[in-house]
């Protein structure tokens, strides 16, 4: 009676150990150790794990390029333009440098120098362009840090929207400043799509009819005016025989 006993207990204590083998098997990557019913642990270590949030935890993720400011050609001992001519604003320079909305217009000037027709002009459609690409970078640098931020991406594709039409009002009327902006400016130019409705498989097999009904259409026209051709034309009677026939 004790021998079955004893017996059945090894039974359930190995059931046991190998149940939680069983779990310990599917955790990858990790030590684990889960407590049995007689007190003892047991731990069971595995091989490296590919999957996407262990890697994050680890360390192993990469990390997103450093998007390059367009402010980093301005020198960082720039003084604001109002404390430009003081002399002693010289020995004050770090508490009067300029902010981030001061380099900004500072470099939206910079940018307006270079296609600017003169130097009183300030409504231009270069003028125009320039402080727009300005605007638009620094759109592009916020979001490269927030990308969830919708109000600003709002705003910037707007500029877009709004730098295309002046580029393509100048393209059209002067070609050289066209070229000389973009140039300037590192704008890629690049020419609207063809259609910009979606291509749907209805839509596509809509345009094949039409054009095949277009040159059948077209087929029927070119066999009329072969056969048009082809006939001669009909002949007209002699006025001046039967004027004389009726004299005489």
């Amino acid at each position: 009676m004790l021998s079955s006993m004893a017996l059945r207990s090894a039974l359930k204590s190995t059931s046991v150990v190998l149940q939680e083998c069983a779990v310990l098997s599917r955790l990858k990557g990790t030590c684990a150790s889960l407590p049995l019913k007689h007190g003892t642990s047991t731990s069971v270590i595995t091989g490296p794990s590919h999957n996407n949030n262990e890697t994050v935890l680890t360390g192993k993720y990469t990390k997103k390029p450093v998007m390059q400011s367009q402010l980093s050609d301005l020198p960082p001992t720039m003084l604001k333009m109002e404390y430009a001519a003081v002399p002693i604003a010289q020995t004050y320079v770090h508490f009067i440098c300029p902010d981030l909305n001061e380099k900004l217009r500072l470099k939206t000037e910079q940018l307006i120098a270079k296609v600017q027709r003169d130097e009183a002009d300030r409504s231009s459609t270069e003028v125009k362009v320039a402080i727009l690409t300005s605007k638009i970078r620094n759109y592009q640098e916020h979001l490269h840090k927030h990308t969830k931020d919708k109000a600003n991406k709002r705003w910037m594709l707007m500029a877009f929207d709004r730098r295309k039409k002046l580029l393509k009002h100048l393209r059209v009327m002067r070609y050289d400043a066209f070229e000389h902006v973009c140039q300037q400016l590192g704008i890629t130019y690049t020419f609207p799509p063809e259609y910009y409705r979606h291509a749907t498989r209805r839509w596509l097999a809509k345009k094949a009819l039409c054009i095949k009904v277009f040159k059948e259409v077209q087929k029927q026209k070119l066999e009329q005016r072969k056969k048009i051709k082809q006939t001669p034309p009909p002949k007209l009677a002699e006025p001046a025989k039967t004027a004389a026939t009726g004299t005489q």
